[in-house]
């Protein structure tokens, strides 16, 4: 904290200006309806920022109850500031300041985690929401199923049910108590970006279920082939980056009081849910969020417009000294290849919902990437690559190579995140590649050590099952992959996207 910050009135709720306070009411411990695991950024500037509005708009005992891992910063932060953050919007045309002031409680599940337990299954939680990235759901990349290897879930299947150390753990030892008390109807809501999220979670709820010792889990499956919980699927949508102390100097010069843990996001902001909830929900609508019967094709179109050519602006930007995305997008061959990837490769793959304006959709995404005063981070965006990458790649270039075309920039996505992670010895990918994290990052390296040739090294990848199965049966794919890494490697990022431009 810097010494201007210290002369500073820190943010209470008796020193939050009103005019920032999305609603009016005051929410006490008994006003809990949700419990969301997750207390970082994208959270507090979504689901918060929607409940808000909803707080707003309608009674009801929506209060949120978050909850952080093992991080204890942002819970310890909230604490001391009864609750209370801001979320500073930010354009170019300046910073819009807004406090949510929607949590009625924080728990670091570390350090509590009986009471973060209590929580989940108490009679009044009637939604539990999570945002753990999607490192956080434990699951193996290659089969697509529960990690049955990871050490947290082995733990959590033969551990005490008071303190499970994974997510998956945290939801299941709660239904357990739930079922086992015929307990009120619970809904799973995932706010992570996992195609068919909601689908995907109860999958791996209930494998982590069928793994528990003998006669242990079979409460908790029949209550939950009963119907007393669901699992929609939802797609979320902003851009919102680490919090900085040029966040922190801005917010207490604008509003008059330091925050410490102000969220800093771009104005857009995007919510499309299943309204399948097994008890009530709070009236999301009136912050904007969208209901429907078919969230996939927005799903997809999100997935793959953005995330997939937001991986490409990352890499890119990162092998060319980019500390952030606008950095990356002020170059025009990045530009160029973010265009034929989203147009040419992406685009062809998903069916475009009704209600989307094509055109508009696509030029509010390069706005949204050329956001400046935002800075988002090239190596915060490419962290995670090869859970990312699977969710985005497999099924476009499939589509693609099954119709006996090469999808050159799908293809050059995957060698510039492989450039970036797994260098070939003598080359330097740069600080910001550097900096990415990956659970994949000492596996790709020891790979890329054992072969020569970028065509071979990207074969043992795709053999290693980094985008799954299906695209073994492609090897032309990987080839290209590897031509992508030696050019890379041998004359640079933008020698790459220009073979790439020329051969689409």
């Amino acid at each position: 904290m810097t010494a201007a910050l210290t002369r500073t009135a820190r943010l209470t709720a008796a020193t939050a200006p009103a005019g920032t306070l999305l609603h009016h009411r005051t929410l006490t411990p008994t006003d809990t309806g949700i419990v969301h695991l997750g207390l970082g950024n994208f959270h507090r500037a979504h689901q918060a920022v929607y409940t808000g509005a909803a707080l707003a708009h309608e009674q009801g005992s929506w209060g949120i109850l978050g909850v952080a891992g093992r991080s204890t910063a942002v819970a310890d932060a909230l604490r001391a500031q009864d609750l209370r953050y801001t979320i500073a919007e930010v354009s170019p045309d300046g910073m819009r300041c807004t406090i949510p002031a929607v949590h009625t409680g924080v728990l670091v599940a570390a350090r509590e985690p009986e009471q973060v337990q209590r929580a989940l299954a108490a009679a009044d939680t009637r939604i539990l929401s999570l945002t753990v990235t999607e490192n956080g759901y434990t699951y193996s990349p290659r089969t697509g199923g529960l990690d049955l290897d990871h050490p947290g879930v082995r733990a959590d299947l033969r551990g005490n049910r008071a303190s499970p150390q994974t997510t998956l753990g945290r939801i299941v030892r709660a239904l357990q108590e739930r079922a086992a008390t015929h307990g009120a109807p619970l809904t799973v809501l995932s706010c992570d970006n996992l195609v068919g999220n909601g689908d995907h979670t109860r999958r791996l709820v209930e494998e982590f279920v069928a793994h528990l010792p003998t006669g242990e889990g079979e409460e908790a499956a029949a209550w939950l082939a009963a119907g007393n919980v669901t699992f929609p699927n939802t797609m979320v949508d902003r851009i919102v980056p680490a919090t900085t102390n040029a966040e922190r100097s801005a917010v207490a010069a604008a509003l008059g009081v330091h925050d410490e843990v102000p969220v800093p996001a771009e104005p857009f902001t995007m919510w499309v849910l299943e309204d399948r909830f097994a008890a009530s929900r709070p009236a999301w609508e009136a912050g904007g969020a969208l209901f429907t019967d078919d969230v996939e094709p927005y799903e997809l179109l999100k997935v793959r417009l953005l995330n997939g050519t937001h991986s490409l602006i990352a890499y890119l930007g990162a092998l060319t000294g980019c500390d952030t995305i606008p950095q990356s997008t002020a170059q025009p061959f990045v530009t160029e290849a973010a265009r034929a990837v989203l147009l040419n490769e992406y685009l062809p793959s998903l069916t475009v919902p009704d209600d989307v304006d094509l055109d508009s959709y696509v030029a509010q995404l390069f706005t949204r990437w050329s956001n400046s005063a935002l800075g988002h981070r090239t190596r915060q965006v490419g962290s995670d690559g090869s859970v990312k990458l699977r969710q985005r790649v497999p099924d476009p270039a499939l589509v693609h190579l099954r119709a006996g075309r090469m999808p050159h920039h799908l293809a050059l996505t995957v060698a510039a995140y492989l450039s970036c992670l797994a260098p070939a010895r003598g080359f330097d990918p740069g600080e910001h590649a550097a900096a990415m994290s990956d659970p994949a990052r000492e596996r790709l390296a020891a790979l890329r050590a054992r072969t020569a040739h970028g065509p071979s090294f990207a074969t043992a990848v795709l053999e290693d099952g980094l985008l799954g199965d299906e695209l073994r049966e492609h090897p032309e794919f990987p080839g290209r992959i590897g031509e992508f890494v030696d050019l890379i490697h041998t004359h640079g990022p933008q020698a790459a996207a220009v073979e790439a431009a020329h051969s689409a």
